[in-house]
């Protein structure tokens, strides 16, 4: 089985091979795919289910594609699904980060919950789309701590743990994260 990962974050794309190790998954890079599919929706299914169908159709192959941010009840849900963007502009993690920490620091205590969504959808010729999601509760640190990961990772303290997710080894992340949720979701239905 071959999948074509639609998308161009190479800690994404990481991340999705460590978590599905029985598919051979291929980059839209690798497959010859540069068109960048730009993401209109406004969920994180309508964003998965574009790019999926959009690399689908431009390859004719099976295509993966996943949609993620981080949601922060108190702020209304964002920076949901302009988390890779909440600064106004695509690829500066590093702001994003500070941005939000900015915005919550006049919050304690259960307002500093947020959770990691993703939904992931698979796109094969000639099926219908297949959609899973996943989620992923935390608290919000006022400081980064950690160096794995990537994104909101170094403010996103997992309390059980007791760690940030830029705390903890990628084994140990890519087994408890919204990712690993909707992935092991969707593999359950390709394989039931």
């Amino acid at each position: 089985m071959k999948w074509i990962i639609a998308s161009n974050n190479q800690d994404k794309i990481e991340e999705i091979k460590a978590i599905l190790p029985d598919v051979e998954l291929v980059s839209m890079k690798d497959a010859g795919v540069t068109k960048e599919i730009e993401e209109t929706g406004t969920t994180f299914e309508e964003n998965a289910v574009l790019k999926a169908e959009a690399v689908r159709d431009l390859t004719g192959q099976p295509a993966v594609a996943d949609d993620s941010g981080i949601c922060v009840p108190v702020l209304g849900g964002k920076p949901g699904v302009f988390s890779a963007r909440y600064i106004g502009y695509h690829g500066d993690d590093e702001g994003n980060l500070d941005k939000l920490i900015a915005d919550m620091e006049s919050y304690d205590g259960a307002d500093r919950y947020a959770y990691y969504e993703c939904a992931v959808a698979l796109a094969v010729p000639g099926q219908e789309t297949i959609v899973t999601k996943g989620i992923c509760g935390g608290i919000l640190l006022r400081d980064k701590r950690g160096e794995n990961g990537f994104g909101y990772d170094p403010i996103f303290y997992i309390p059980y743990l007791q760690r940030t997710m830029a705390e903890l080894p990628p084994e140990v992340k890519n087994h408890l994260s919204h990712r690993y949720h909707a992935l092991t979701k969707l593999w359950a239905k390709v394989n039931p």
